[in-house]
């Protein structure tokens, strides 16, 4: 197997293996090359340097991101799901889930044994949050290292082809969160290959990567090849981009723009539909438009206005990004625009900024989710909204996010509404552990704590192995009391989106959304199909509807034309009048 190692700074470049030496070719400029045999493990030096530095372009990092690398061949990875092909996401049920805490063992393997329940929930694709190596044993994988290789707590490249083939079996796509926008304080070695950095542009993680600086042109091929290694290797079907915002880029040509091309054209020559999602906060258009049109190329991005519209209007709360989301019409406006910041001023950014969608532009190109990682995360305690809500209130929530004109996402264990909380946890060395924490600390201070949290509840340290064992889903829940009876009717949502045509469509025209006056019931139109819901029993709701027995209903309810009656809160999916 042919290594190259891209350092175009350097004089010589040495590698390792068991203390012995050899030399790496410079083939062209900047770029040194040599054979080795697959399996074999092995370090750099360059030049005179003491420093043995892992490859950047390592595929399998066995003892971490400060150990040797090893070389794979792809080639020996055996699929057997080879009758896969992975239709368009675009509008699918989507299930974001954590390798680390998915399941008591922590792994690729062992998540393999929760396929056959998204099987049942009727999940059309898995996203996974990164992969990457990371310091220590645990953290969500957002500060990771070494693109191209595995957090080898989680396992083998074998271990994950195993992981993708079971899914693929199963009928499941498989997306990857992958992070290009900065890497991890603890383990990176790039900046001694090479510029891969530049002070000409800063993220909240330091320096940004060098996407339109002097000598970037490798830089961009690497994350290129990172992104084409993902699909051609391993077989996944999409890649999700996380913080798009912070891929700064005056190029002519957005990184982005080529990243888009490079994958959809081999997407192409391969015959398969490979799905590019980004996650942006800028509500902007250009995201999801064509390349041919100046666009970023991507298939689809997340669209949080959703998720803050529903958190308010069913909490209540508005501290943080929350305060711009408190109008009385930004839940319909949110259920039938996706963006609801659209220009205006932003309290929370303390500036406007934000775009309308285009008519044009289907609603599947939006993904919503009334649960993710950030927003369940990045809480004090990790809580869930089912930690404090009414389960009706849960149950309205599911309804208007699975049976929206978008894509829906759910967040591992949600539609069961998991008891155990997802909290932000790390494992760095004491020295940045403590700025984590401060950092966390500070996050919270413009909050009123006592508004949301009444029973003085406190922060874990990121650092304590606490909040990462007490993030761990407890699956033998799922089966007893409200966790069944959720679980049941998430499937059921899922199933009526697919059977049902209006539920299915992208088309957001069809698509409107009414509030009582005091805002605690509504309905929502979807086309030939009304999903209607109250919040508080012996409540009726003039709505859009027929005399006919819902389509299916959390609760009792009583049908009339034009009305529900709702003996006990929940929500009903009915045919419209």
């Amino acid at each position: 197997m042919k290594i190259s190692v891209w350092a175009p700074n350097a004089e010589r470049v040495t590698g390792v293996i068991d203390d012995e030496s050899f030399s790496l070719v410079q083939e062209e400029p900047g770029y040194w090359n040599a054979e080795l045999e697959p399996g074999t493990r092995y370090q750099l030096r360059l030049d005179s340097n003491d420093l043995l530095l892992p490859d950047p372009r390592s595929m399998c990092q066995p003892e971490g991101a400060h150990g040797p690398s090893m070389v794979i061949d792809p080639a020996q990875f055996e699929f057997q799901a080879t009758n896969w092909e992975c239709p368009d996401l675009r509008g699918k049920v989507l299930y974001e889930l954590h390798i680390g805490t998915f399941t008591s063992e922590g792994t690729f393997r062992a998540a393999i044994a929760k396929l056959d329940h998204l099987v049942d929930l009727g999940v059309d694709a898995i996203e996974l949050l990164p992969i990457n190596p990371i310091p220590g044993t645990r953290g969500w994988g957002y500060d990771s290292v070494s693109i191209f290789a595995l957090n080898h707590h989680y396992g083998t490249p074998e271990d994950l082809v195993a992981f993708i083939d079971a899914a693929h079996q199963r009928g499941i796509a498989v997306c990857l969160d992958i992070v290009y926008n900065h890497f991890g304080p603890d383990g990176n070695y790039l900046a001694q290959f090479g510029p891969y950095f530049t002070g000409r542009h800063h993220t909240p993680w330091g320096e940004a990567v060098n996407f339109d600086g002097p000598v970037s042109g490798p830089v961009r091929q690497y994350v290129i090849d990172n992104a084409l290694m993902w699909v051609r290797d391993y077989l996944f079907d999409a890649l999700r981009l996380d913080a798009t915002d912070f891929f700064i880029d005056d190029s002519p040509r957005h990184i982005l723009a080529d990243l888009s091309d490079a994958v959809h054209d081999f997407a192409r020559g391969a015959g398969r539909n490979i799905t590019l999602i980004a996650e942006s906060n800028a509500n902007s258009p250009l995201t999801i438009t064509p390349v041919s049109q100046g666009g970023w190329g991507m298939d689809m991005q997340w669209a949080d206005d959703v998720h803050h519209a529903l958190h308010v209007w069913l909490t209540g709360e508005t501290n943080a990004f929350y305060v711009d989301h408190a109008a009385d019409d930004t839940l319909p406006r949110a259920l039938t625009e996706g963006f609801t910041r659209i220009g205006q001023y932003s309290v929370f950014e303390g500036h406007a900024f934000g775009h309308p969608l285009p008519e044009s532009v289907p609603g599947h190109a939006l993904v919503v989710s009334d649960e993710n990682h950030d927003q369940v995360g990045n809480r004090l305690v990790g809580d869930r909204p089912s930690h404090s809500l009414p389960i009706p209130d849960v149950a309205i929530s599911r309804a208007l996010t699975l049976l929206s004109p978008y894509t829906p996402m759910l967040f591992m264990g949600e539609e069961w509404a998991a008891s155990t909380p997802f909290m932000f946890f790390t494992d760095h060395g004491p020295d940045i552990g403590q700025h984590i924490k401060a950092g966390r600390e500070k996050e919270f201070e413009s909050w009123d704590l006592a508004s949301v949290y009444t029973h003085g509840e406190t922060m874990i340290d990121p650092q304590d192995i606490r909040a990462f064992t007490r993030s761990k889903l407890r699956w033998d829940e799922k089966d007893s009391g409200y966790h069944q009876r959720l679980n049941k009717f998430v499937a059921e949502l899922i199933r009526l989106r697919k059977a049902i045509a209006d539920l299915g469509s992208s088309d957001r025209s069809a698509t409107s959304v009414a509030l009582s006056p005091d805002r605690n019931s509504g309905w929502m139109r979807r086309g030939d199909t009304t999903v209607v819901f109250a919040r508080h029993a012996d409540t009726d709701v003039f709505a859009p509807v027929c005399a006919s027995e819902p389509y299916l209903s959390w609760d009792k309810v009583e049908v009339s034309d034009s009305s529900v009656h709702f003996v006990r809160p929940g929500v009903i999916v009915v045919r419209a009048n």
